[in-house]
């Protein structure tokens, strides 16, 4: 049984940030602490704090509320190693330095807590749609963990016009300029209720990276008190 389990050791790595395997990320927490999607902790060795990771400040509060945009947060702090996943959702490292990138919310998983966020509208958003389209921007030098719902394609925005499904773009480089597409004749073509009638559109210089999915449905939360929905609970409240 260990041969055949041996596949499966843990990964050995001085970052801070690995891939455990395609869906599963370790992140040592000696020395460090990171913000981490709320739910998102499947394991740990060692001794780990999880608290509310807070909105930010005020205006990022009032930003998130108005919105809707972003994660709930948790800050993890200790010592040992956290194991952080998502409905087994393909897991994707990028390590920022001094740089930016904007993230679906749905989309993020984790960073180092050093990192700075915000929340951006995407530019004429809020007149085609009645709330707007809000994106999560990072900026700072530390890792970032990005889902993505089955393997995704990494799209040059500089060698030609590009556009992608809201849901679908789930990461975009700094130097990338978005803005909203609307298709009529798209939407005739493909029928009432179709969301391929708006599109984002991407330009400038840098790169986006699409998903082959427009995103999973989450589910509500259970009413009952299980133990994988009672840490939610605690740090919620």
């Amino acid at each position: 049984m260990q041969t055949t389990l041996a596949q499966y050791n843990e990964t050995q790595s001085t970052e801070s940030f690995t891939l455990q395997n395609s869906k599963l990320l370790k992140v040592s927490l000696t020395g460090n602490t990171i913000q981490a999607k709320l739910g998102s902790m499947v394991a740990y060795q060692g001794d780990a704090t999880f608290e509310h990771g807070g909105s930010g400040g005020m205006s990022r509060m009032l930003k998130k509320a108005m919105t809707g945009e972003g994660q709930t947060l948790m800050k993890v702090s200790g010592t040992g190693e956290v194991f952080l996943a998502d409905t087994a959702q393909d897991v994707h490292l990028v390590y920022l330095e001094g740089e930016k990138i904007t993230v679906n919310g749905p989309n993020l998983l984790a960073f180092d807590a050093d990192i700075d966020w915000s929340i951006e509208r995407v530019q004429g958003a809020s007149g085609m749609m009645g709330g707007g389209l809000y994106n999560t921007a990072l900026h700072g030098t530390g890792w970032v963990a990005i889902l993505s719902d089955g393997p995704p394609v990494l799209l040059n925005v500089a060698s030609a016009p590009t556009f992608a499904d809201a849901q679908a773009a789930i990461t975009w480089s700094q130097g990338v300029t978005t803005a909203l597409k609307t298709d009529f004749k798209m939407k005739n073509l493909i029928g009432r209720g179709s969301g391929e009638s708006l599109q984002m559109a991407f330009s400038g210089q840098g790169w986006v990276l699409v998903q082959p999915s427009e995103g999973r449905v989450e589910a509500a939360p259970a009413s009952g008190g299980g133990s994988g929905n009672a840490l939610g609970n605690l740090l919620g409240g």
